[in-house]
C-alpha cells in the first residue's frame, strides 16, 4: 500500500510499534487505504461475502478476493460465511487459502485441524483449486478459472511454506509474529537477493 502512495515508505519500520498508526491488525481510522478494521480472525471473509453480494444486487462487475490462512479457517465464523457464498451462489468471490500448517501456536493439524480443506470446502459448495502457492503461473491460472467459474464461489487452496527463500524462518512457527533483528535481516535479504538473482537469470 506505501508503494501504492497510501502512505510513505519511510512509515514501514514503524509496523506494529506503539503508537504507530501501522498495526499489526488495521485500523480504519487511522491507516490510509483500509477500508475495514480486523482484529478477530475470520471477519475478512464474512465482509468478502457481503461485498460480492452487494455487487450483485447493484449491478456491479466487480470481483471479490479474500485471503485466509489455515489456522483463520479454525473459526466458525468462516465457516457461516462460506455456507452463505454457496447458497447465494457467489460466484463473483474467490477465496484463497494459505495451507502452510503453521500457526501462532505451532502445527494446524495439531491445534485444531481443517483438513481435508479441499474436500470441505467442495462439500460447501466451492469450486476448488488446488495449486502450489509459490508457483505464479499457477497462481495466475487459478484466477483465470475462477473468473470463468459460474454459480459458485471458488477457493484456491494454495500449499505453501511459512518463511519460504529464508533458511533460518521456513516452517518456524515461531516467526508468525516475530520481526528480524539487524543481523537476521541482513542474512535474510542475502538469501532473497541470491534467489532473486537466480531467478532473473533464467
Amino acid at each position: 500500500m506505501a508503494l501504492r502512495g497510501f502512505f510513505p515508505v519511510a512509515d514501514l519500520p514503524t509496523l506494529r510499534h506503539i503508537g504507530s498508526y501501522l498495526q499489526g491488525h488495521p485500523n480504519m481510522n487511522m491507516t490510509p487505504g483500509v477500508d475495514m478494521s480486523t482484529g478477530s480472525l475470520g471477519q475478512g471473509i464474512s465482509t468478502a461475502a457481503g461485498m460480492a453480494l452487494a455487487a450483485r444486487v447493484r449491478g456491479k462487475d466487480y470481483h471479490t478476493y479474500a485471503l485466509l490462512g489455515d489456522g483463520e479457517i479454525q473459526e466458525g465464523q468462516v465457516w457461516e460465511a462460506f455456507m452463505f457464498s454457496a447458497h447465494y451462489k457467489l460466484d463473483n468471490l474467490t477465496v484463497f487459502i494459505d495451507n502452510n500448517n503453521l500457526q501462532i501456536d505451532g502445527q494446524v493439524c495439531d491445534v485444531m485441524s481443517p483438513y481435508p480443506i479441499d474436500e470441505k470446502m467442495a462439500a460447501f459448495g466451492f469450486h476448488v483449486i488446488n495449486i502450489n502457492g509459490h508457483d505464479l503461473d499457477a497462481i495466475a491460472a487459478a484466477i483465470d478459472e475462477a473468473l470463468a467459474t459460474k454459480g459458485k464461489p471458488t477457493a484456491i487452496i494454495m500449499k505453501t511454506v511459512k518463511g519460504k527463500g529464508v533458511s533460518f524462518m521456513e516452517n518456524k512457527a515461531g516467526w508468525h509474529g516475530k520481526a528480524p533483528n539487524d543481523e537476521e535481516y541482513e542474512i535474510a535479504m542475502q538469501e532473497l537477493r541470491a534467489q532473486l538473482a537466480e531467478l532473473e537469470a533464467k
